[in-house]
């Protein structure tokens, strides 16, 4: 199926920050680029700026002066939401309640005076596109939470916008839904080939459906990236603590001298060049968890939660450590155990937060 979408642009934000009439900060100087055809999501808690920063690009909010907006090689910056050629998805759908399915898809083109022929044509590409055919009859209020987002991005994308903007566009599904409609609308970005800013506070969202992340934190942002390596290797301790879970351990100045990190009644050795970190990382997943043996840590049993998939164990590792470790949903580890622990050296993620020596 050929939807004969425009050729995708390149957005460029750059020096951009928005001062609110109190004197709130709204969202710092910041300089991103969003990269033909890809999907970039804007990642972070609420009161984070992702949602300001968006508006910004859509031309909703007006950034401070000095800030410029690019599609292409055409400065948006002082142009109207209505003349920069974009399409939005909402959390809540704004479907019009009276019309059909079809109707809903295809009004941004019947007031932009689209041939009948031309809008029929259309609206079918995108029914079929979002998996809504035999439904083209029925009005909102008939279809599902899932049925009425299709919608809504079919609408958005019907008048071939430049750039596809979407504001925690799954919000307002329940858990199960939310899990299914995320693939289906990744699926769906890609065979669009739109240049997308997708906002989610959600990251298991935001790693599904993006190319790449911009996780944002106190109206910055403050890492970019693809996602695995956002996940593995961030370098910025907000990644680390926001994108996934954690285990924190701190060192002693010693232990930095030594460059060492205690768990368990051992001492295990860092990279060379972590002297300076007063504290390492470790994901959950990344703890070893076997028998008492030569060369492991120990570790007890303080709490075990059965979470379908996975066991979480809560492990009480001495010197006053409580880590986090998952393992098999089958794994025999119960509470009041004594447990051997390990963890791989190439496993530890640095704080990125140094040690300040006396």
């Amino acid at each position: 199926m050929d939807l004969d979408i425009q050729t995708p642009i390149r957005i460029q934000v750059t020096d951009c920050a928005k001062t609110y009439a109190d004197g709130t900060r709204g969202l710092q100087s910041t300089t991103l680029t969003v990269e033909p055809g890809e999907v970039l999501a804007l990642l972070g808690p609420s009161g984070c700026g992702k949602t300001t920063l968006l508006r910004i690009i859509a031309g909703l909010e007006k950034p401070d002066a000095g800030s410029r907006i690019a599609f292409g090689t055409q400065d948006v910056t002082a142009l109207s939401v209505e003349q920069r050629g974009i399409g939005m998805v909402f959390q809540h759908y704004a479907l019009f309640p009276q019309m059909s399915v079809a109707a809903n898809i295809g009004y941004g083109l019947k007031i932009r005076g689209v041939p009948e022929a031309e809008r029929t044509k259309r609206v079918g590409e995108l029914v079929d596109l979002v998996r809504l055919n035999g439904l083209e009859h029925k009005r909102p209020a008939e279809l599902s939470g899932g049925q009425r987002q299709r919608v809504a991005l079919a609408r958005a994308v019907a008048v071939r916008p430049q750039v596809l903007l979407l504001d925690e566009p799954l919000t307002a599904l329940d858990a199960k839904l939310k899990e299914s409609l995320r693939d289906e609308l990744a699926d769906m970005l890609r065979r669009l080939h739109i240049t997308a800013v997708y906002v989610t506070h959600d990251q298991q969202e935001a790693l599904s459906i993006a190319d790449r992340l911009a996780v944002m934190q106190a109206g910055r942002i403050v890492q970019v990236g693809h996602g695995e390596a956002l996940y593995r290797a961030p370098s910025h301790p907000f990644v680390a603590t926001f994108l996934g879970r954690v285990n924190r351990l701190e060192r002693s100045g010693k232990d930095c001298a030594d460059n060492v990190v205690a768990v368990g009644g051992l001492l295990l050795p860092c990279p060379a060049d972590w002297s300076t970190q007063k504290a390492v990382l470790v994901r959950p997943e990344d703890i070893e968890v076997g028998p008492c043996s030569p060369g492991w840590g120990q570790a007890v049993v303080t709490h075990r939660s059965f979470l379908g998939d996975r066991v979480q164990l809560t492990l009480d590792a001495g010197a006053a450590t409580t880590l986090r470790a998952d393992v098999g949903r089958d794994h025999a580890a119960n509470l009041g155990d004594t447990i051997g622990i390990r963890v791989q050296p190439e496993r530890w993620m640095p704080s990125h937060e140094s040690f300040q020596k006396p």
